[in-house]
């Protein structure tokens, strides 16, 4: 995939945790085809069935394989067999979390070379903080994302908006593209990603996540 296809465009995140009413393939295959005829340029999913099934969207697939444990508090693509696993599934960019933190699997700087040497495949770095995403882009990201800001103990300045401080450090500093991800919870959001250099922007609860809306509406404006 030419990075040229995600530039300018809105990227939907389809995916739902094993308790969410919406789990499985077939309910994200269906938002992938929703997201496409919205204006997605392309989709964001998890594990090999749901990369599967997005496919019919015809949209580039940014895929990441979620592997939990009690361990280690990485979980985003923490190994090469996670990466290995998705791209035979599909997709064509793989997301994995780029910061230091402790993982079951090789160190990050060895995943990014291995993902685009082994399998061909691009990276999207899931970063934190600046100094992730530089370290990122020097072992050959092709994108850097701020998905993790505010996740990895460092909270971000407002815990309920989006980390546009970060996003504008990073496209201000490196030459490959910096996407926007994370609390992106409204067009206006979008719109200020775009103004603060970012080349493209991820948005997933706000879209494909009818229980948080639901709750967020309940939340904000049932009275009590």
């Amino acid at each position: 995939m030419s990075v040229r296809h995600l530039q300018r465009g809105l990227i939907v995140s389809c995916q739902a945790r094993a308790d969410n009413p919406l789990h499985g393939p077939a309910f994200m295959g269906a938002m992938a085809l929703a997201a496409r005829d919205g204006g997605a340029v392309a989709i964001r999913a998890n594990g090999p069935d749901d990369i599967a099934a997005v496919q019919a969207a015809g949209l580039p697939v940014i895929g990441l394989h979620k592997v939990f444990t009690d361990r280690y508090p990485v979980y985003i693509t923490p190994d090469f067999a996670a990466a290995e696993a998705i791209v035979a599934a599909g997709a064509q960019v793989v997301a994995l979390d780029c910061t230091p933190r402790p993982r079951n699997g090789e160190a990050a700087h060895l995943l990014v070379r291995r993902i685009r040497d082994d399998l061909g495949a691009e990276v999207f770095a899931d970063v934190s903080t600046l100094q992730e995403g530089l370290a990122a882009a020097d072992w050959g990201a092709t994108y850097v994302s701020t998905t993790l800001s505010g996740y990895t103990g460092q909270p971000p300045h407002d815990p309920d908006e989006p980390d546009l401080a970060s996003l504008e450090a990073l496209a201000s500093r490196l030459e490959i593209p910096v996407i926007a991800e994370g609390r992106y919870n409204t067009p206006a959001h979008v719109r200020r990603a775009f103004e603060a250099g970012a080349y493209a922007v991820v948005v997933g609860t706000m879209i494909t996540n009818p229980r948080e809306i639901t709750r967020r509406f309940v939340r904000q404006g049932v009275p009590g």
